[in-house]
């Protein structure tokens, strides 16, 4: 420990450049005024993540140096900010990896929707240098502004999905009106399974998931999915006639699915994170039958009302997590996260 209680160092995970991913001794930022020491307890392995280790960028996000992943994070408030803001030493927290930021004002955004701001940093992202370092480390520095208190009745484990959660739920809210319709979920790896449980929390009658991987649809099914397809089955797929469907695979070809399998008037949300480029979809499909085509990017504020249903048991996740590693094995962990055939979501133990 440092003078001031802080460890100088910790085990952490980075990302060095494509196929290069460390386990490794990485230095513990101080915290200044406004930020506590978290002790993190869980992080969530993502697709970003994954992408960084695999390819050496996520989406337009390339890496220029070395960066510390993870932004799926829970943990224990170790030391809280000096100012006094945010919660008290012992809280337990899981954390919010955005900061907004609106840049120099020459890209115009709707500020309501401070996802959408242009020059917003995420914990373990790379879409600045120097990139935004991320929380895959035993104590992490981190604001106030991103800590959002949670229960000790809520177990960590499941508390460790807050994000991603939050990602789906504003997913679903991007979809409109739920309550009584058709929903069609295209690609139900932990994103798309989270989906399904936001979907049922929010009244949907029918909600149909789709993936190429049995176990995927076995973890749908338990967290609210009213009817499981095989993507390979495509004349099923075509033959929902979804009100709403909501895209995470991240695929051309599940873009085309879902365009093929949404009824007239019916709206597609892209929630997957398809390459960056053009994309080869029956847009023709689209246009006769007036479809409404909607981005959902990230989250804002959904994050509370995630982290508040959880508190009230209103929202069943746990299914969703199926592994669990100890940091210092985080490369196999990573494997294992890979292999959508053997995995949902993998947590680390720090």
């Amino acid at each position: 420990m440092s003078s001031a209680g802080v460890p100088a160092r910790g085990l952490g995970v980075v990302a060095y450049a494509a196929g290069d991913l460390r386990v490794e001794e990485v230095p513990i930022r101080a915290p200044g005024r406004n930020e506590a020491l978290v002790e993190v307890l869980y992080g969530g392995i993502c697709g970003s993540d994954l992408h960084y280790w695999q390819d050496g960028a996520s989406g337009t996000s390339v890496l220029r140096a070395p960066m510390l992943l993870g932004h799926e994070i829970v943990g224990r408030v170790a030391a809280a900010a000096t100012d006094g803001s945010g919660p008290l030493a012992g809280t337990h927290v899981a954390v919010h990896p955005a900061r907004p930021d609106p840049g120099d004002g020459s890209v115009r955004y709707p500020y309501n929707r401070p996802n959408l701001s242009p020059a917003g940093t995420y914990l373990g992202s790379a879409a600045h240098l120097p990139h935004t370092d991320g929380a895959f480390v035993k104590y992490a520095a981190l604001p106030t502004t991103l800590l959002r208190p949670v229960a000790a009745t809520v177990p960590l484990r499941s508390a460790a999905l807050a994000e991603p959660a939050s990602v789906a739920w504003h997913a679903v809210r991007r979809a409109g009106e739920i309550v009584g319709k058709r929903v069609l979920v295209i690609g139900s790896g932990p994103i798309g399974a989270l989906v399904v449980a936001v979907l049922k929390r929010a009244g949907a009658a029918e909600i149909i998931a789709v993936d190429l991987q049995p176990l995927a649809l076995q973890i749908a099914s338990q967290v609210g999915a009213t009817r499981t397809i095989l993507a390979a089955d495509r004349d099923a797929v075509d033959a929902v006639d979804a009100d709403v469907v909501i895209e995470s695979s991240g695929s051309r070809h599940g873009l085309a699915a879902a365009i093929r399998a949404t009824t007239r008037g019916g709206r597609i949300v892209l929630v997957g994170m398809l390459p960056s480029g053009d994309q080869p979809i029956p847009i023709a499909t689209a246009i006769v039958r007036e479809l409404e085509l909607v981005g959902s990017f990230r989250f804002n504020d959904e994050i509370d009302e995630v982290i508040s249903a959880l508190e009230d048991g209103s929202l069943h996740i746990d299914p969703v997590v199926t592994h669990e590693f100890d940091v210092s094995d985080a490369v196999e962990a990573f494997g294992v996260a890979l292999d959508a055939a053997r995995s949902g979501k993998v947590l680390l133990r720090f």
